[in-house]
């Protein structure tokens, strides 16, 4: 049971490696802001509007939290299995439904775009995780999460091998195919490196060269062992913040410094699923962990 620090610094904030002791506040504390969810996913902050969106996604549902007053309401219900979400060039909510195995783009109406469902005639599998590139671009990774069973979507035969997927003036392509059973993606400040996480058999975090509209030298960047890997976003420095589970003692965030290694740890009661920096200054870090939301300041901004 997660009970809040009651001494500074926060000893659920761990050091590692001492280049990660100038990101940690030392009077800021792990808060929990919600407690209610089933399987917390795809935080993504809209600071035009000082709000949080984050995913419930066996309760069907996309929840947000406003700063301002620290309520929770339902955003969408049903929200087609919502998991992963982020913010395209306009502003424009980019999301990755396990229900319709489509990714959509929510207009300044409210309506629903649907971006991509299919790739050479066939179903995606379950779109997982999306960024945005500074292009316009849309990337997406598809394993088959969402439908293996009743629970995160509609249990269903896969019809594709599990890719990470580009999408730009309506066409789309695949990125990379070498991942298995792609997860959390995201893109380094330059936009030159791309890491993607493994959630199959072995538990990796690949990083990628950015060459245009395709993704070279594939290779891993962290070999997770014990540690599994999933949604994660760069900071300004380009230390890699990553969503982390594999029991006690490892459930939390997990940050990499550029080269690779481990530099420090937000221990979490549960796996974290995925994470945002939101705030005014980009400089709270909301962590999306099992049943709940948490926060955390931190002295780095979010790309």
């Amino acid at each position: 049971m997660w009970q809040p620090s009651e001494i500074y610094p926060d000893p659920s904030i761990e050091i590692l490696d001492p280049r990660f002791e100038r990101y940690r506040l030392s009077l800021a504390a792990v808060e929990k802001l919600y407690e209610g969810t089933r399987w917390a996913e795809g935080p993504v902050w809209f600071g035009d509007g000082r709000y949080l969106l984050w995913s419930d996604i066996p309760n069907n549902r996309v929840l947000r939290w406003d700063e301002t007053s620290g309520a929770v309401s339902v955003f969408r219900q049903p929200s087609d299995f919502a998991n992963g979400h982020t913010r395209d060039r306009q502003g424009r909510l980019i999301t990755c439904q396990h229900g319709t195995r489509s990714v959509t783009r929510t207009e300044y109406d409210g309506t629903i775009t649907t971006l991509a469902s299919h790739y050479d005639g066939k179903r995606l599998n379950s779109p997982n995780d999306v960024t945005v590139k500074s292009d316009g671009s849309v990337w997406f990774t598809d394993p088959p999460f969402g439908i293996l069973s009743d629970y995160e979507g509609y249990r269903a035969q896969a019809e594709l091998p599990t890719s990470v997927y580009r999408l730009a003036d309506g066409e789309l392509t695949v990125a990379t195919g070498d991942v298995d059973r792609p997860n959390g993606i995201c893109f380094s400040p330059d936009e030159t490196r791309c890491y993607i996480a493994q959630s199959g058999t072995k538990k990796l975090i690949w990083v990628f060269d950015v060459e245009g509209d395709t993704l070279t030298n594939g290779r891993t960047f962290v070999d997770c062992e014990r540690g599994q890997p999933d949604g994660f976003r760069c900071d300004e420095d380009g230390n890699l913040w990553c969503g982390w589970g594999g029991g006690p003692g490892l459930n939390g965030v997990r940050v990499f410094a550029p080269d690779g290694t481990a530099i420090g740890h937000i221990h979490l009661p549960n796996r974290c699923a995925n994470l945002c920096f939101g705030g005014k200054a980009k400089n709270r870090l909301f962590m999306t962990a099992g049943q709940s939301l948490f926060a955390l300041y931190v002295n780095t901004r979010g790309v």
